[in-house]
């Protein structure tokens, strides 16, 4: 009988392994994909490191956090400074003293505060979609170029149908600072998350390609308590309704050519690409293998945001009224399930950032194990 049965080998799921075996607990990992790591796995193709299921970049500023995740990677100095995409020109992003450059050709902090602030006015009143919320932060033009075509392809919406509330505030920095995250510790682990995993999980037994929900009754048996990583609704097979997420789909390529685009991300915000963004892998560890050599190939990702179906991954929770109110309800649900933990991203219906994840389930394990 093990303490705990953990399923999901995701960030939530190993931390909270890591944490109780090294408090003298017995555990069992299991996990219905082929490899742990969940969806920060990264599988190494011509010496890169590819992220495969989308850009995972570590940013966080607790300290805390920081130095758990240092027990098990070294990180390395990457810094996000995605660039942005219209048309074939390029933009700087966060908004900065760059991109505002580039939109309007001003020079000083001062007359980018001018021109955003001229463009704002075009809003009055409390703003009533996300259209007129991101001109009433930051005008007309870079609203045009640089978010509504991206919003779009994400969430498979005009902007006018969307809340006003999924862009509370948008980043504008007058400064010359390209540092998307601005987080105090920031970085990619140095050969890859499923390395990192891995070594959280060192000592711990680990099963994949076992679905738990289709075997749930004799897993249970093996275990005094379940965490639970996995879909909340899918847990009580859906029975008061799905809960709505969105998806993206990746078309990797791998090129025979040292550089594709020069940055790792680069965001095509005209709604005319089909794709949101491509991500170029090789430069999160700047280009460079292991050993420091430069790699003679790349390999590209093409992003496609769709709506979620069952089947496909489930990525970002559509964390609108009407999904918030079924997942209270199944809530309520979970909470009368006694040895039952939800965590994570999945089971508690939240858009979590990694470092999010980990302070979770640190937290849970400080007052559980």
């Amino acid at each position: 009988m093990y303490n705990y049965l953990i399923i999901g080998a995701g960030l939530y799921g190993a931390v909270f392994a890591q944490q109780a075996k090294a408090a003298g607990k017995s555990v069992l990992v299991i996990d219905k994909r082929d490899h742990i790591a969940g969806n920060v796995y990264t599988e190494k193709v011509e010496g890169i490191n590819v992220h495969k299921y989308g850009a995972h970049i570590f940013h966080t500023n607790n300290k805390q956090v920081w130095e758990y995740v240092q027990q098990f990677a070294e990180f390395n100095r990457f810094t996000n400074s995605p660039v942005a995409n219209y048309k074939g020109e390029l933009y700087s992003l966060p908004f900065n003293m760059y991109t505002f450059n580039k939109m309007w050709g001003v020079v000083t902090p001062e007359e980018a505060a001018a021109k955003i602030e001229e463009q704002r006015k075009e809003i009055t009143g409390e703003p009533k979609n996300l259209e007129e919320q991101a001109i009433s932060l930051v005008g007309r033009d870079i609203y045009e170029k640089l978010i509504k075509g991206y919003t779009e392809k994400q969430w498979g919406r005009d902007c006018k149908d969307l809340p006003a509330f999924i862009i509370k505030r948008l980043p504008v920095r007058l400064t010359f600072d390209n540092n998307y995250f601005n987080a105090l510790y920031q970085g990619i682990p140095i050969g890859g998350y499923t390395k990192m995993v891995e070594n959280m999980l060192d000592g711990i037994e680990v099963r994949l390609g076992v679905d738990y929900l289709e075997n749930k009754a004799e897993l249970d048996k093996l275990a005094q308590k379940v965490i639970y990583t996995g879909p909340i609704d899918a847990y009580f097979d859906f029975k008061l309704g799905t809960l709505e997420y969105r998806s993206v789909r990746f078309e990797n390529e791998l090129l025979d050519k040292p550089s594709f685009q020069g940055n790792a991300a680069v965001n095509y915000t005209d709604r005319e690409t089909p794709w949101t963004r491509i991500i170029e892998h090789k430069w999160f560890e700047f280009g460079k293998d292991e050993n420091g050599n430069d790699l003679p190939k790349t390999v590209i990702s093409r992003e496609y945001s769709s709506e979620w179906k069952p089947g496909d991954e489930p990525y970002y929770p559509v964390n609108d009224e009407k999904n918030g109110k079924l997942y209270q309800e199944y809530r309520k649900l979970a909470e009368q399930e006694k040895n039952v933990i939800f965590g994570g991203r999945l089971g508690e219906y939240k858009y979590y950032d990694m470092d999010q994840v980990i302070a979770a389930s640190l937290e849970k394990a400080k007052t559980e194990v």
